[in-house]
């Protein structure tokens, strides 16, 4: 069993870290790496309770605070939001982690602080989807401000048409959709909450499109499954796509950090992969069990015996 000690975890995290360990070697990080996370959750913990900061508090700017002292305390290891993902991704669901509001800066924060408590409470949304709407209608709705005041109830269609004809061009199809999603929202929230006297949500102009025609953001876990039983682990390359795609969906790396991973970025005996980020920054990360024995067996069965180190 991986050690979480109450004299080592005995701040915010200490009721969360037994059931994160278990977590841990469910998902199939080996014990050392879970044993990484753990202190590494430790050292957060320790901070947080020096800070006097409760669960409620660890919003991002608060985590990329500690993140900034961890790294002028001089580690150089878990430096990123990327190795915090699995304690959040813990957290999360529990529910006990705070929404993260945007700071009110005028006019246009403050009505767009309202539109996505609507988003988040009325409509159900995700903090992700709801930031994504709210950041897509900013500049809308900054095209509205007079004199510091905002101009709602003058919106004529004209505006609508003119904003999503100027903002899409150039986009990403998917892109594109979301600004036309979500400033159809907007204005019917505007109506409904009376602030804007007609609802102008058809003047909202559709966009150019076909699905599929660009790649899906995410698998569904058996969508996952398919993929990964799709591989040929009798041939060199089956075992090779197999190992890369684990790499991808397991530990969330980019196809560029793959790319770059050479023998030397494998600690065996600590189960760590060290991946270079961005600004050629390392980043050492559990490597779980599973995706161990799938590299191990390209490495074996697959690789070239005159293959470059990387």
């Amino acid at each position: 069993m991986v050690k979480v000690l109450r004299s080592i975890v005995r701040g915010p995290l200490e009721s969360y870290a037994p059931g994160f360990a278990v977590e841990l070697l469910r998902q199939g990080y080996s014990r050392g790496g879970a044993d990484q996370q753990v202190g590494f959750i430790a050292h957060l913990d320790r901070w947080m309770l020096g800070e006097g900061i409760g669960l409620n508090g660890l919003s991002d700017p608060m985590l990329q605070r500690y993140l900034e002292q961890r790294r002028a305390a001089g580690y150089r290891e878990y430096l990123s939001l990327k190795a915090l993902a699995p304690l959040l991704n813990y957290l999360a669901p529990l529910g006990v982690l705070p929404v993260a509001e945007p700071a009110a800066f005028g006019p246009v924060e403050e009505l767009l602080g309202c539109y996505r408590r609507y988003l988040l409470v009325e409509r159900g949304l995700t903090a992700g989807t709801a930031r994504g709407y709210v950041d897509s209608v900013r500049p809308f709705v900054a095209t509205r401000v007079r004199r510091d005041v905002l101009d709602l109830a003058g919106i004529k269609a004209a505006d609508v048409t003119g904003f999503v004809s100027s903002a899409c061009p150039g986009r990403a199809v998917g892109s594109a959709k979301l600004i036309v999603c979500a400033l159809r929202s907007l204005l019917r929230w505007l109506h409904l909450t009376g602030l804007l006297p007609v609802s102008l949500a058809a003047a909202v102009p559709a966009t150019a499109g076909w699905r599929l025609s660009t790649l899906p953001k995410g698998l569904e876990p058996a969508q996952l499954r398919r993929l990964l039983a799709s591989c040929d682990r009798c041939t060199p390359t089956g075992r090779r796509d197999y190992a890369v795609l684990l790499l991808l969906s397991r530990l969330g790396l980019r196809a560029g950090e793959v790319a770059r991973l050479g023998l030397d970025d494998i600690d065996w005996r600590r189960g760590e992969l060290t991946i270079t980020a961005k600004g050629n920054r390392s980043e050492k990360l559990p490597l779980p069990a599973d995706v161990g024995a799938a590299i191990a067996e390209y490495l074996r069965h697959g690789r070239p015996a005159n293959a470059e180190v990387r």
